[in-house]
This record gives C-alpha cells, sequence and structure tokens, in this order.
C-alpha cells in the first residue's frame, strides 16, 4: 500500500512574509484576484495589510465578505456568483478556517461546475480538475486550512457539518506571518491554538499514521505547548512559535487524517454555532482517555513532547494520565472552559451523538465507537 502525502507548491514563513504575495501573483501570471476576508478582519484593518501590498504592486483585485465564523452552503454560493462576476483568476483566502474554507468550496466549484449544489462535495467528491489557484494567508494559529486538503461547510438545512477532502482544494501557497496574526484577542488565540493541539494529538494516534506523520505531529505538539501560553500573552515569541506550531500540524493530519474529537466537536458547530477550537479543547482530554488503550506507547511520546518530565520511568498506564494532565492543565491556563453545561441541551445529545457518528472524522479514531459509546462521551461532558 502506498502512503500519500500532499502540501504546498510553495510556502513562507516568518515576520513580514506577506510582502512575497506580489511576488507570487506576478510571477504565476495572475491578472485580478478574488480576495476572500471575513467583515471583521476587513472591519479593524487586518485584510488592509495585504490588499495595500496589491494596490502598491499595482495588482488589480474584488473583495468578497459575505462569510460566517462556520460558513454556509448559501455563503459559498453567493461567492461562486461573485467570483463569476468579478471575472477575476486566483483567489486571495486572508482569515482563519472560515475564509480559507469558504475560498476552497469556490475554486472547486469555478473548476468543476457540476458540484454547484455544495453539498455533493461531502466526503471524498470525485472532482477532476484542480480548483482556482490560491493564495492562503492565516490570520489564526489553528486550523492550518492554507496546507491542508480539507475543509468544513455547514448545511444550515440539516444542521450538520459537512467535512469535504479533496487533493484539488489545497492552496499553491501558504503565506504564515505572524504579524498577521497579532490582533487576534486572548479567547481566540487560546481556542484555535487548542485546536491546532487537537490536530496533532489526533493526527498522531489517528489509524492513518505512519512515520512521516508522526514526524510532524510530534513536533507540532511540542512547538504548540510551548508556545501557547506565550502567544495567550501576545508575546512575539509565542505568536511566532505558534504560527509555525499550527502548520506544522496541518501538513501531518491532512494527509492521515483525524478521530472523533473533531466528529464530536462539528456539530456543536452546526447546532450552537460553538467555536469550534473550543468545542474541541473541551473535547479532546475527555476522548483521549476514551482513547488510551488502543494507542500503545503514543501517549507516552505525547507527554514527552508536552514537556512531562521522566515519562520514560513511569508504566504505561501513568504515561497515559500524565499526556491526559498536560493537555488539561493548558487547556485550563488559556482559559478553556472544562465541560458542556453551558453550550449542549440535554435533549439534543441523541441528535449530536448521531452526527458525530456520521462524521467524516470518526473512521480515523483508533478506537471504534459506537453511538452510544459517543452519547456516553457528550453526557459526561455536562
Amino acid at each position: 500500500m502506498a502512503n500519500r502525502f500532499v502540501l504546498n507548491e510553495t510556502s513562507y514563513h516568518g515576520k513580514g512574509a506577506i510582502a512575497e504575495i506580489a511576488n507570487e501573483v506576478k510571477g504565476r501570471g495572475f491578472k485580478k484576484c478574488f480576495v476572500c476576508s471575513d467583515p471583521d478582519l476587513i472591519k479593524f484593518g487586518v485584510t488592509k495589510k495585504v490588499t495595500d501590498i496589491l494596490e502598491n504592486a499595482k495588482i488589480d483585485y474584488e473583495i468578497y465578505s459575505q462569510i460566517k465564523a462556520n460558513p454556509t452552503v448559501e455563503n459559498v454560493q453567493t461567492g461562486v456568483a461573485a467570483f463569476k462576476k468579478s471575472k477575476t483568476d486566483s483567489i486571495i483566502a486572508i482569515g482563519g478556517g472560515s475564509s480559507m474554507d469558504t475560498a476552497k468550496a469556490i475554486g472547486i466549484i469555478i473548476a468543476n461546475p457540476e458540484f454547484e449544489d455544495v453539498v455533493s462535495l461531502e466526503g471524498v467528491a470525485p472532482t477532476k480538475n484542480k480548483c482556482v489557484p490560491i493564495i492562503a494567508v492565516p490570520t489564526t494559529a489553528g486550523t492550518a486550512a492554507e496546507v491542508t486538503i480539507n475543509y468544513v461547510i455547514t448545511d444550515a438545512k440539516k444542521n450538520r457539518k459537512m467535512v469535504c477532502v479533496d487533493v484539488h482544494d489545497i492552496p499553491v501557497v501558504a503565506v504564515v506571518d505572524p504579524d498577521m496574526m497579532s490582533s487576534m484577542p486572548k479567547g481566540l488565540t487560546a481556542a484555535t491554538g487548542m485546536d491546532a493541539l487537537t490536530h496533532a494529538i489526533e493526527g498522531y494516534i489517528t489509524k492513518g499514521a505512519w512515520e512521516l506523520s508522526d514526524m510532524f505531529h510530534l513536533k507540532a505538539i511540542e512547538i504548540i505547548s510551548k508556545n501557547l501560553r506565550g502567544a495567550v500573552a501576545n508575546t512575539p515569541e509565542g505568536r511566532e512559535g505558534m504560527a509555525l506550531g499550527q502548520y506544522v500540524a496541518g501538513m501531518g493530519f491532512s494527509n492521515v487524517g483525524l478521530g472523533i474529537v473533531h466528529s464530536m466537536a462539528h456539530p456543536l458547530g452546526a447546532l450552537y454555532d460553538t467555536p469550534h477550537g473550543v468545542a474541541n479543547a473541551i473535547i479532546l482530554p475527555t476522548v483521549m482517555e476514551y482513547n488510551a488503550s488502543a494507542t500503545g506507547e503514543k501517549y507516552r511520546d505525547i507527554a514527552t513532547a508536552m514537556g512531562v518530565k521522566d515519562v520514560e520511568k513511569m508504566s504505561i498506564a501513568d504515561a497515559r494520565k500524565a499526556a491526559v494532565g498536560a493537555v488539561k492543565k493548558l487547556s485550563k491556563d488559556v482559559g478553556i472552559p472544562a465541560d458542556l453545561k453551558e453550550i449542549v441541551k440535554k435533549e439534543d445529545v441523541d441528535f449530536l451523538a448521531q452526527s458525530a457518528y456520521d462524521d467524516a472524522c470518526r473512521p480515523g479514531n483508533p478506537k471504534d465507537p459506537t453511538v452510544e459509546d459517543i452519547k456516553k462521551l457528550y453526557l459526561s461532558l455536562m
């Protein structure tokens, strides 16, 4: 069996990296860029950091900003119509996962119009053509959508998130500039950072994990654990570390999948608009405990990467507890709630459990859960 690995053609990292966007646009022969960015980023001048570069380089562009925190089918379809009307030939996605996921869906549909209903893109869609070229500029340190082959769109009619997996959607260029993340408030920094840690841990223990992905995930766990607290405190070192750590995690999990932390978090976003990173952070320790018996020695590695001392001297049971404890402590230190009491309504648990079971991330979990298992996990967090 061959293990496939898909990454960006090009990526730029470090302070001031956005200056390279003009060179990439011109070097690739793009004439007019479709800029996808959400209303808040435009309002607070974050998007302008990039559009100023385009204007100074005399590059034509048009902005599309009808993007929600959990982008919907309607957002995508409106964006497709706007792209066609704009006569653009490329996309610059500026923002967190919402902007980049919307951009990916628009780019895929423009190149593969038979999927214009959007809902037929769920799962692994049989698209034939690469999407419109995307230059992705993340403004949060968490989703790593700039380097993944995944995107998530909400089907508002069914109150569920659709996980779409497609090698044709990966951005051709990623520009990971910590200066673009410096205006993130503490809460968003914490939530997106814990999302990145979840990617790294789930990617490390998923069924599809292998040596190449393990290398990325262990390093990502180490970088994130060292830098998330600093990023929440808005230190330059913390911001730069998280910008890199979340990207390294994305390089791994995009190619091997995730697990039921994500499949349980997705319905919370669809039903309650819960921030994805917050949902992941709350669920992660509980699911780690559930999965522990199916992970061999991997929790020992996780604990070591998170800075726990003398892990090699521990029994496997204690090493597993140490890994879960380190995740709980980091989550608490950055201000993440400990449970779902303020989020989930008990009458919704059956729906949530079934939605999580049907989610595309569930099959990658190291331990095969039933719907009843997932229901018990939700209830234990209430």
